[in-house]
């Protein structure tokens, strides 16, 4: 299965989670794309207007060529290209599913828009991606 992992990574602890979820998506055999991981030939000949539109046709592809998404959450404080991410793959009839990497009240429109809203990014090892099962609450999980 194709996964577009959508996550900020501007810190150290955002980067170690992304390797985490990625470590775990790949040893159950999903082709993982990581946007941290593309960047624009020739980056120092744009300038900043080019490169971002750049990436950002870079990402739009990888969202529009996955089978899912997989959005690790980070609570009430979302990066906003990452709450887009979430908001295009919704729109456009992909399934989401959120990891949330801390104990904080998630937002409604993040859970509601939703396939699958798992407590943590280890609960990605049970979660069964040829099923697909809906889960919205804590007690819907393992």
């Amino acid at each position: 299965m194709k996964i577009y992992l959508a996550s900020p990574f501007f810190n150290d602890n955002e980067i170690a989670n992304i390797r985490q979820a990625v470590e775990i998506l790949n040893a159950k055999g999903h082709e993982v794309f990581v946007p941290m991981e593309h960047d624009v030939e020739n980056r120092e000949s744009l300038t900043n207007a080019e490169w971002a539109e750049e990436i950002f046709k870079i990402d739009k592809s990888g969202i529009d060529s996955c089978d899912v998404v997989v959005l690790l959450y980070g609570g009430m404080y979302s990066d906003s290209g990452t709450a887009w991410e979430c908001g295009y793959a919704y729109a456009t009839g992909k399934k989401v599913v959120v990891c949330c990497c801390n104990a904080e009240q998630p937002n409604l429109m993040i859970v509601n828009g939703s396939h699958a809203f798992l407590n943590s990014i280890n609960a990605l090892k049970d979660y069964d991606f040829s099923k697909m099962p809906i889960i919205r609450t804590a007690g819907e999980q393992k």
